[in-house]
């Protein structure tokens, strides 16, 4: 166990610079996510606001047959979405990485200029777009693939498809980062070696950009589970997600324990990826350790 006396100067420099951003990361995240627990196991006060003593009936009310099919919908379209954006932005992420220069900076600045408008006016635009007068209705009637009563707007494919919009750039910047450091001379030598195109892309360039792939499946995933607006705004009752039910029982229900816990809930679904990760990153950096050590 270490004590002050036993850092070096160095250490002590290197803790005293951290420390403020630990105390802001406590004061922010660690003792906000204590409460969220902690409020989790008290009762509701009539009154909107926090009853006295403890109980256990909004941990046993998470298990309601409703709340557990809001946690599927929640689990499979954050899958979903994670999925649609992987697939979507990895050929992106290849074709930029080996553009010329003067097209990779083009084709970066199309994948960055929707961040250039409010997030929430993006959204609104879908809700116009899917509107049932709105123009993709009405190509789709003229095409015949849809009728009067289809309806485009307030369901899953609807939130699934504005939150693929959403998080595509998110997901093309990280693989984009790692396919650019990525030696496609490799990719050649498998072709010449006999590969088929798809198999050498199978088979050498994703498992060398396998960093990047995780990082890109982390930066959509964990939004996508706490999504909130998407779905509240194009979902309707059949899209509603966690985020959803967590702002209806804090502005609408007043029931803040019953809020809490549905976040507590969210945390730990957030973390269960994050910690599967640094599993697999140690379990893998101890299995080179290893290699490195055979003779």
């Amino acid at each position: 166990m270490y004590h002050c006396g036993d850092l070096t100067p160095k250490q002590r420099a290197e803790w005293l610079v951290s420390l403020p951003t630990l105390a802001w990361l406590a004061l922010f995240l660690v003792i906000p996510a204590a409460l969220i627990f902690v409020l989790a196991f008290r009762p509701a006060d009539p009154y909107g606001g926090i009853g006295a003593g403890w109980t256990l009936e909004t941990v046993r009310a998470l298990w309601a047959p409703s709340n557990l099919a809001i946690a599927v919908r929640t689990l499979w379209i954050s899958l979903l979405t994670t999925a649609v954006c992987l697939v979507l932005a990895v050929p992106a992420g290849y074709t930029i990485a080996r553009a010329s220069e003067k097209w990779r900076n083009r084709l970066l600045m199309l994948v960055i200029v929707p961040f250039w408008t409010s997030f929430l006016v993006r959204v609104f635009a879908w809700r116009s777009l899917l509107h049932p007068e709105g123009p993709v209705k009405a190509l789709l009637q003229a095409a015949g693939l849809a009728g009067p009563e289809t309806t485009l707007l307030y369901n899953p494919a609807a939130v699934v498809l504005v939150m693929v919009y959403t998080f595509l750039p998110f997901t093309i910047l990280p693989i984009y980062a790692a396919a650019e450091k990525f030696d496609f001379r490799i990719v050649e030598a498998a072709r010449d070696l006999g590969a088929r195109p798809f198999q050498a892309f199978r088979k050498v360039f994703l498992p060398g950009i396998s960093q990047g792939l995780l990082t890109a499946f982390l930066v959509v995933f964990i939004p996508a589970l706490g999504s909130y607006i998407i779905p509240d705004l194009v979902g309707g009752p059949s899209g509603e997600m966690l985020g959803s039910k967590i702002a209806q029982r804090v502005f609408t229900d007043r029931n803040l324990p019953h809020a809490s816990a549905l976040s507590a809930v969210l945390v730990l679904a957030v973390m269960a990826p994050l910690v599967a990760v640094l599993a697999l990153q140690r379990k893998k950096k101890r299995a080179d350790i290893i290699m490195g050590e055979s003779p």
